[in-house]
């Protein structure tokens, strides 16, 4: 059974910057890729970034492309989301997910992910 674990979230002003931390995907050897998305009152829940398992090739949403890194490190099974220059827009509930993906796959689609964290919040004031 996968359990995600987030952690890294909390309040920074604007133009600061944050490093989350997600745990527990290489409890399934198939999962192929590990995304975060993040989710404001009231919004869906968006994808920001995300990366490819074995390649560690790194993908990003329009809204935070250049302002973010996903990385992922092989010694600790840790996926990181670092955050610079952030904003009001960027306060929302993190969410690591994880999943086996069909080669081709759009990253967004929510439903395609098997796995899912229960959350950190990123809360950044003006």
């Amino acid at each position: 059974q996968v359990r995600l674990v987030e952690s890294g979230g909390g309040s920074v002003q604007a133009g600061g910057s944050l490093r989350l931390s997600c745990v527990g995907a290489r409890s399934d050897r198939t999962i192929t890729r590990v995304a975060w998305f993040r989710q404001a009152p009231g919004k869906d829940r968006e994808w920001v970034a995300g990366i490819f398992v074995v390649s560690h090739v790194p993908a990003y949403s329009d809204s935070v492309k250049g302002r973010c890194t996903v990385s992922r490190m092989n010694e600790n099974d840790e996926v990181t989301l670092e955050m610079t220059n952030l904003s009001p827009d960027d306060t929302a509930m993190y969410f690591c997910a994880a999943g086996k993906f069909m080669s081709g796959r759009p990253w967004y689609q929510v439903a395609d992910y098997s796995y899912w964290g229960q959350g950190t919040q990123v809360t950044v004031s003006s």
